[in-house]
């Protein structure tokens, strides 16, 4: 039995929600939270959003585009290993959301296994590639900043999801 590998069609509509969703990622990306050791951008609500409404191929697409442009708008090098980490964070949000009911489980285990493989494991091993310092000894604090921001991403995704308005929203999307 064969798959679909297409990626989806969009109409209209949800080409430019998703080219404007894709802009208020980066102007989001421009904004963060916290002190030099623990700082928080937003940008991964967008990327929980794309995943849940659009789904894992559009996710990961625009995971591409965003992190590429990010970083050309930004001036910091560009380094790919951490698009394969956006990609990878926006397949996880939408194995766990895409076409399934918004529930504190999928909210949960898709933000735990965000945070474990991709902030502070791979995210980690390219810092460590691209500044050559040393793996184990940033480890810990990484670590500790993903359990100290988990659950506050973990909140704030659900109650972004679950909203009434974001429903309406996607409901006007589906059409």
């Amino acid at each position: 039995m064969m798959t679909n590998t297409r990626l989806p069609k969009l109409d209209t509509l949800n080409m430019v929600t998703l080219g404007m969703l894709m802009a208020l990622q980066l102007v989001l990306s421009r904004f963060s939270v916290g002190s030099n050791l623990i700082k928080v951008s937003f940008t991964f609500l967008i990327v929980a959003l794309i995943a849940k409404w659009y789904g894992p191929w559009w996710g990961m697409m625009t995971a591409v585009v965003f992190d590429v442009v990010g970083t050309l708008i930004s001036g910091g090098p560009y380094f790919v290993g951490f698009t394969v980490s956006a990609v990878l964070g926006s397949l996880t949000y939408a194995l766990f959301l895409y076409g399934k009911p918004v529930t504190w489980v999928r909210v949960i285990l898709a933000s735990v296994v965000i945070a474990v493989v991709v902030n502070a494991i791979l995210n980690t091993w390219w810092v460590t590639i691209m500044y050559h310092t040393p793996f184990w000894s940033l480890l810990p604090a990484r670590v500790i900043k993903q359990l100290i921001v988990t659950p506050l991403q973990i909140v704030l995704v659900y109650w972004l999801l679950n909203s009434q308005m974001i429903k309406m929203v996607q409901a006007r999307l589906k059409g």
